[in-house]
């Protein structure tokens, strides 16, 4: 697999990324970051007492009408840097005490980013590294991570690909995603953690719950029932917030109600759900979105 004839992810757009063709994900060969920094407000067994080393990658693969990142990842705001220098920032991170090296929306950039984690392990990187997806992946490229990735933390957004289609742009969304989360399961397992409760290992699965979409979550959340380890973590996020197009759509342009999301929490104990997170219903989730300056 290579950049010449670019099949990185499931749209297998078949550019030449090298020539400066752009494809679906709006990538070239450089690599293209928006910001990093120690981010304090994941999981709690992923930001830990020292915060998360976070590296936000621009450009993606989904075209979210919701994104909150929308900045990096639909308008291309960031700056190109090296392999080297990728490397370098995994290495600054981790001298700065990370608990991990946290990668948000890599996959465009795959190929580029296990060269740098070779340069980086060289030098002496031994914190966990955390493949941060959307899930849309092709199998192929999740092959190629396989010992490089520590931890996996996909996305599983829609049931009904008619929502996926309408909400990201995005065919098949649940028949990829599924299938490249029982990959990633394969990989590295159920999670694994120190002594301090810090994630070393394993897959956690993310889910945010959307406005007058709550049977859609639910069969998302029962086809993970039903079809993962029960040790697998499930995330169930409730920070949506009307943004980008968003805000001027009527289905998605407000918050989640109590009522909803109550809704969404008796079905999680209904099905009995063993482990993972759910989220607080909170009021200003638009202050944790970083700022995406050059």
């Amino acid at each position: 697999m290579n950049l010449t004839k670019c099949e990185i992810c499931p749209h297998r757009c078949g550019v030449n990324r090298t020539k400066g063709e752009i494809g679906r994900c709006k990538s070239t060969d450089k690599i293209k970051i928006g910001l990093y920094s120690i981010h304090h407000f994941e999981e709690p067994c992923i930001s830990g007492k020292h915060g998360s080393g976070t590296v936000f990658f621009s450009n993606c693969n989904l075209n979210c009408v919701y994104c909150q990142n929308y900045e990096i990842s639909q308008e291309g705001k960031g700056k190109e840097i090296s392999i080297e220098k990728l490397a370098d920032i995994f290495m600054e991170q981790q001298n700065r005490q990370a608990e991990n090296i946290n990668l948000v929306t890599p996959t465009s950039y795959a190929l580029q980013i296990i060269e740098a984690i070779k340069i980086a392990k060289r030098k002496g990187l031994h914190i966990p590294i955390i493949y941060n997806t959307n899930g849309y992946e092709n199998i192929e490229t999740l092959q190629l991570l396989e010992g490089y990735i520590d931890v996996y933390l996909p996305d599983l957004k829609y049931y009904d690909n008619e929502i996926g289609k309408k909400y990201s742009k995005v065919d098949n969304y649940f028949e990829i995603a599924t299938k490249a989360i029982q990959e990633m399961y394969r990989q590295v397992g159920s999670p694994k953690f120190n002594a301090q409760g810090m994630i070393e290992k394993g897959v956690m699965i993310r889910h945010l719950v959307l406005p007058n979409n709550i049977e859609d979550s639910k069969k998302i959340l029962k086809w993970l029932k039903e079809n993962m380890d029960e040790q697998v973590y499930i995330d169930i996020m409730a920070q949506y917030f009307p943004t980008y197009k968003a805000k001027e759509m009527k289905d998605l342009n407000r918050k989640l109600t109590k009522e909803e999301y109550q809704e969404i929490e008796n079905y999680v104990y209904d099905l009995d759900i063993q482990n993972g997170y759910m989220q607080e219903l909170g009021e200003h989730e638009e202050e944790y979105v970083p700022k995406w300056d050059d």
